[in-house]
């Protein structure tokens, strides 16, 4: 069956339809990763877009249910150069079109993605539609897709009620903005019991739960949207409780303490990204995908320092708070798939709960 991508500036694209059946619009954004298709699909921060891979094949290795990093994918639509109909791995519980036919996520082949990712690249994360209607005149549907805004998917993503992962020697608060589940792990297996809140739990509430330190997830969308948050996070980061943030939780964190953030022309999504430790000059590879990100420039210096900065373009990574015992990082040290460079972090952030213990 065919089927096609429309964008907002008027390209359409036609191609092979795959997966499931729904006409969706959403934003569309690039990701650079060679493996780790699954952990793509299932990543909540992609919730509201479509995603191109540029690996030329995806799929090929099937779909192991172990590895997701949420119970099901957010991603709305999936644009491949060309999908392997069988994929070869013995732990694979099925193919990648099984999968997505079980979740309704359309997806497309046989597109030139290399012409897409430019046209992103030059253009910027554009709006588009994927359907297998053919559209003799697109003029109404552009207007549709114009009009289309990622919105409320932090709502969508988080958790409804707490729950509890692991026992440990630290006790740890999860904010669930979108948070993917190798957060959690990375930090059970380093000693912790992890409580997951719910996005929007009152500060109060986690400060009479008498945590060892406070962890801020990764998560979807534009963080100016989620003002109630950041009033919690603003309680907490006064609290002397060490905190942990990564991507939406770092910026939160930011907006917290009155940087701003801006949205990028396509961010970045890939598991290939230097950054550079400012402290030691050092370069990791990491895993990143956002589309937003905190203005350097807007920094007080007298609250704190910028700790990674990216070796491609310049942008803030990272951030020390100077007066809290508070670090954040835009990328994933978490990093499934991914390069585990920064794993580390995860323990500097056991080493802050330690120092707070012993005091």
């Amino acid at each position: 069956m065919k089927a096609y991508l429309i964008l907002e500036d008027g390209h359409v694209f036609e191609g092979e339809h795959f997966g499931g059946h729904k006409e969706v619009i959403s934003e569309f954004v690039f990701n650079t990763s060679m493996t780790g298709y699954l952990e793509v699909l299932t990543d909540p921060s992609y919730a509201g877009q479509s995603v191109v891979m540029t690996y030329p094949l995806i799929g090929n290795y099937g779909v192991c249910l172990e590895d997701q990093e949420s119970n099901q994918p957010f991603v709305e639509g999936f644009v491949v150069s060309e999908l392997a109909r069988l994929g070869s791995h013995f732990r694979k519980n099925m193919d990648l079109e099984t999968y997505l036919k079980q979740h309704d996520i359309i997806g497309i082949q046989g597109v030139d993605t290399r012409f897409l990712t430019k046209l992103i690249r030059s253009k910027g994360c554009m709006n588009g539609l994927i359907t297998t209607h053919h559209y003799d005149d697109i003029s109404d549907v552009l207007k549709r897709i114009q009009n289309y805004q990622v919105k409320g998917v932090v709502n969508q993503t988080t958790c409804q009620q707490p729950y509890v992962l692991g026992q440990g020697q630290y006790k740890v608060a999860l904010y669930d903005f979108g948070a993917k589940q190798n957060i959690a792990r990375e930090l059970v297996k380093r000693n912790c019991e992890v409580t997951v809140y719910p996005a929007r739990t009152p500060a109060q509430t986690i400060l009479e739960g008498h945590f060892d330190g406070i962890m801020l997830s990764n998560g979807p969308g534009d963080p100016s949207e989620c003002q109630d948050i950041i009033e919690n996070i603003k309680i907490l980061s006064q609290s002397g409780i060490p905190i942990f943030a990564i991507c939406l939780g770092h910026q939160l964190m930011s907006l917290a303490h009155g940087f701003q953030t801006e949205k990028m022309v396509y961010g970045h999504h890939g598991a290939n990204h230097p950054v550079k430790d400012l402290n030691t000059n050092r370069v990791y590879i990491s895993t990143q995908n956002h589309n937003y990100v905190v203005r350097k420039e807007s920094i007080d210096e007298s609250l704190a320092k910028m700790w990674f900065q990216n070796v491609n373009d310049g942008t803030l990574e990272g951030i020390e708070y100077l007066q809290e015992p508070i670090k954040t990082v835009q990328f994933h040290p978490e990093a499934c798939a991914g390069p585990l460079d920064t794993a580390n972090l995860f323990d500097q952030f056991i080493e802050m709960m330690g120092g707070k213990q012993n005091a």
